[in-house]
């Protein structure tokens, strides 16, 4: 039996992390959620995460800075990247360096579901 991807949330807002960790578990997925970019890193579940949905905007290390750490470790988790702010140079660096969608708050439901799709089972 194929092992259920576990999709890491890291999200400072905690009304926006609840509501996505929810939504991603009612799709089928494990969720995990960290408030911030280091939590996530120094959790076990850094290496087990299947996918990343990051807040762009994070206390101390950003969700850019963050692709760009595991990046630079090796790290080809694909990331979905949630902004409540429309920065063009931003989304596009972000998606230049690999990034699966870089979608606008609030979120659409059956976007974020596409994007999950995209990164869990269409990577080349």
């Amino acid at each position: 039996m194929p092992q259920v991807p576990v999709i890491a949330i890291i999200e400072d807002d905690a009304s926006v992390r609840v509501a996505t960790q929810n939504f991603v578990r009612s799709l089928g997925f494990t969720a995990c959620a960290f408030e911030a970019a280091e939590e996530f890193m120094r959790s076990p579940h850094m290496t087990e995460a299947s996918c990343l949905i990051a807040d762009v905007q994070l206390p101390g290390m950003s969700g850019v800075e963050l692709q760009t750490v595991l990046c630079a470790q090796g790290r080809d988790t694909p990331i979905i990247f949630l902004s409540a702010f429309q920065d063009e140079a931003i989304r596009a660096s972000a998606i230049k360096a690999g990034a699966v969608c870089f979608l606008s708050k609030p979120v659409d439901g059956q976007i974020l579901v596409e994007c999950l799709d995209r990164a869990l089972y269409k990577r080349q």
